[in-house]
């Protein structure tokens, strides 16, 4: 999991950001570095981190004002997801309360010790990779539910013309000749076809239950982000 996910560090210490950016690189993350909120926001749109290790107290913008704009700027709503893990040197519970609140996923208070940040690291990104699977899951059952209406639909469509070839092959069939030999062939080929397409009306039917009934028994990604959270 590690060997491709790309961290954003922002601190306006240099040796903090020396620190993890030597430790978090042999342990083969992709590093990037921002010394304030401001150029941070830019590193997150032009490189689109898959965590973000941001500092509290900074100037320009502090870590609780490039959350806040993380997660509630339209501008910025393409990477609202990406998580954060805040630092900082203030250890009340208000301030741990406010930045989680906001939408940060761990909040670490300093000094730190490596190995603890390490593992929080690496939970986030196991966290984010799970809920990651289960909104691809989700639009998995949207798409099948989407392809069993049409083809519902397609079915439907198709069921009354060949009712209709049906019954008029029937009706022409006492007659002579050629054309009653075609009526023949388009009956039987009609009645082939009718019953290709209940079949499918089955299997489709079949299978947007089986969608609906799992989509049911699942739970509700914003309800599960929030207890991955808690």
């Amino acid at each position: 999991m590690d060997s491709r996910k790309r961290i954003l560090l922002v601190d306006d210490e240099q040796i903090n950001l020396e620190f993890f950016d030597v430790m978090l690189t042999k342990l083969g993350f992709d590093i990037e570095k921002a010394e304030n909120g401001s150029e941070a926001l830019d590193v997150v749109k032009r490189w689109k981190p898959d965590l973000i290790i941001l500092d509290n107290v900074m100037p320009k913008l502090s870590g609780w004002e490039v959350t806040r704009i993380l997660k509630t700027n339209d501008e910025y709503r393409e990477f609202s997801e990406i998580p954060i893990i805040m630092f900082s040197a203030m250890d009340d519970v208000k301030d741990k309360v406010e930045g989680l609140e906001l939408g940060a996923d761990d909040y670490i208070t300093k000094p730190f010790n490596f190995s603890e940040v390490l593992a929080r690291i690496r939970v986030v990104l196991r966290t984010r990779e799970l809920v990651g699977q289960i909104e691809r899951r989700e639009e998995r059952i949207r798409v099948s539910e989407t392809i069993a209406e049409h083809v519902l639909a397609y079915v439907d469509g198709l069921r009354d013309p060949l009712k209709a070839i049906a019954e008029g092959a029937i009706a022409l069939s006492p007659q002579a000749g050629s054309a009653k030999q075609f009526v023949d062939r388009a009956l039987k080929d009609a009645a082939e076809a009718l019953a290709k397409l209940d079949a499918l009306d089955h299997a489709v039917s079949s299978l947007k239950a089986e969608a609906e009934s799992l989509k049911k028994s699942e739970t509700a990604l914003p309800a599960l982000k929030k207890n991955l959270r808690g």
